[in-house]
């Protein structure tokens, strides 16, 4: 664990964090989950204290017992987001002992090590968790300023951008809604350019932060008729019972693009996009080496 660190200070660490996650069911930034954890633990003048490279030595403690935790299934990290899952709320309430936590962790993470072996054997058991953690942080730093530029962006510019991607995907724009009163549509496509065949592509799109809610949802849902398909779009998610509903309805067809979906989703078109539109998303891949999954 290092000079200072104990399991049973790490599992401890680790302990509060899930218990962090737990009130956070559709998931935490690693940043805030990070911070909350330390300002709900009293941290020791050890962990408290900084690199000389910079960057305080607490994070990267916990950021360490994470990829054991994620090894064993009890959490997911997925672009920034953290969150608990089953087998981790099994896992906090079958081991109590903060040292028993840990060490359950660790064994189920030399299990998947075991597992999925390398050619050559790093020289320190941590060199792959320790490259795991530099790739985490790269990915949620990138992540994190997509988040910020979608979250403030136009929003009259981001319905020209879902617009510009349903084009890069095949679709036919016939109606983009201008500035003012939309009526509850921004968006109307169709399969083919004179809009003859059926469906009508029907889209909402939301510049937001926090999540659509299921009422919001419904009054979308009251514009799409049997022949429409309905396209949510938001720069924020969707809430649990949104979702459900969205996933339930059974004559009407409803498709939810989240932040995360919209970004994956521009990424795969982007070459397709517009030369003159692809400016709306500014991205430009940088590739290194990423850890084995």
């Amino acid at each position: 664990m290092g000079k200072g660190i104990t399991r049973e200070r790490t599992g401890l660490l680790l302990q509060a964090l899930f218990k962090v996650l737990l009130e956070h069911p559709d998931g935490l930034g690693a940043r805030d989950a990070l911070d909350t954890v330390a300002g709900r633990i009293q941290l020791t003048e050890h962990e408290a204290g900084e690199y000389e490279r910079g960057g305080r030595r607490f994070d990267k403690i916990l950021r360490f017992a994470t990829v054991d935790a994620v090894k064993a299934g009890w959490m997911t990290k997925t672009k920034g987001i953290w969150a608990i899952t089953d087998a981790g709320q099994i896992a906090l309430r079958t081991h109590p002992k903060p040292d028993e936590f840990y060490r359950e962790a660790s064994r189920l993470y030399w299990k998947w090590r075991r597992s999925n072996p390398v050619e050559v054997e790093p020289e320190e058991p941590s060199d792959d968790r320790a490259a795991t953690i530099t790739f985490e942080e790269a990915e949620e730093q990138a992540w994190k300023e997509i988040a910020t530029y979608l979250e403030n962006i136009d929003p009259y510019d981001l319905q020209d951008l879902v617009a510009s991607l349903l084009e890069a995907m095949g679709y036919h724009v016939n109606w983009v809604s201008p500035p003012g009163k939309d009526a509850g549509l921004d968006i109307v496509a169709y399969g083919d350019p004179l809009g003859t065949k059926p469906p009508r592509i029907k889209v909402q799109v939301k510049r937001r932060k926090d999540s659509i809610g299921v009422e919001e949802l419904r009054s979308f849902l009251a514009l799409i008729n049997e022949d429409d398909v309905g396209i949510f779009v938001t720069t924020g998610g969707f809430s649990k019972d949104a979702t459900d509903l969205a996933r339930h309805q059974e004559r009407r067809r409803i498709t939810l693009i989240n932040q995360q979906r919209l970004v994956d989703l521009w990424i795969e078109y982007q070459d397709k996009v517009a030369l003159d539109k692809r400016d709306a998303l500014p991205l430009k891949p940088i590739y290194f080496l990423a850890p084995r999954d």
